[in-house]
């Protein structure tokens, strides 16, 4: 069976992981369909990772698109405790300026049209979700991010919206007036995914450019954001190498660990054969 510790998700700009030695690609077929791309397992720091590139090869698929259960699902098989993603963002806010990083800890969820849980048919839970990003990975980000030397703010507020068209100025105004920080359109539904399948989860936000409420926000070029981009993803490949050497090895105190332990509602006896051998992988020790 292969085997990781640590699973890397990769966003706009970031679909490869420099340093990995090891490495063995595979492909994974889930119960909720195949993930985004292969995935690659390898040594880093030495650490067992996995790696996903979260929109395919060559970006080929939209955030709405994504099948955020089958990623979650098929890093979970591989044994993944943690999950470090990363991911490319607008700033709503004039302190969080380009080729910063904002290490969020709370959400607010603007999509539509995405399923993001993995109890249905037949089975009903609930997790708690009010603290949903793991402090300990957060921390973790925080510590790799002032290691490499780059801006790296700890909390904040990502909004995260259906797209794929960006936000209106009168919506992005009515974020700021929220008090969000930075805004995206993937993040959300991996951190409920992963708090359900008891994965520790935080996001590394690589800001590429100002949210339209900012002046001036529409005379900036797809070359321009392309090239913070990559500047962001080679500071970004640094961050996550020090993350991975500086993320315990223990994370019983991280409340994702046991977070399904008490979530289901529904009397053992009743669910599904289905649905409960579809659900071993995750919740197969409370079934």
């Amino acid at each position: 069976m292969h085997t990781a510790e640590i699973g890397i998700i990769g966003g706009s700009g970031l679909y490869a992981m420099p340093g990995l030695t090891e490495i063995e690609e595979i492909a994974i077929d889930t119960p909720f369909g195949p993930p985004s791309e292969t995935i690659v397992l390898g040594t880093l720091e030495g650490r067992k990772v996995a790696f996903l590139a979260r929109h395919g090869k060559g970006h080929r698929i939209l955030p709405s698109e994504l099948n955020f259960r089958a990623n979650i699902y098929a890093l979970k098989s591989l044994g993944v405790t943690s999950i470090l993603s990363i991911s490319a963002v607008g700033s709503l806010k004039q302190e969080h300026k380009p080729t910063d990083f904002v290490i969020p800890d709370q959400f607010i969820d603007r999509t539509f049209a995405r399923n993001a849980t993995f109890f249905g048919e037949g089975i009903v839970g609930h997790v708690a979700f009010g603290d949903p990003v793991c402090p300990i990975v957060l921390d973790t980000f925080v510590k790799a991010c002032e290691e490499v030397g780059v801006v790296g703010k700890r909390g904040g507020t990502y909004v995260c919206i259906e797209g794929p068209q960006f936000s209106t100025r009168a919506e992005s105004n009515l974020y700021r007036s929220w008090g969000s920080d930075i805004i995206g359109m993937t993040n959300l539904q991996e951190a409920k995914l992963a708090r359900e399948a008891e994965i520790s989860y935080a996001t590394l936000a690589m800001v590429t450019d100002y949210d339209c409420w900012y002046e001036g926000h529409d005379d900036v070029t797809v070359e321009q954001v392309i090239a913070v981009m990559h500047q962001n993803s080679a500071a970004a490949q640094k961050v996550v190498k020090a993350a991975v050497r500086l993320l315990p090895t223990d994370l019983s105190a991280s409340p994702a660990q046991s977070a399904a332990k008490y979530a289901i509602m529904t009397d053992r006896a009743l669910i599904p054969e289905a649905t409960r051998q579809k659900l071993k992988v995750l919740f197969g020790k409370y079934l």
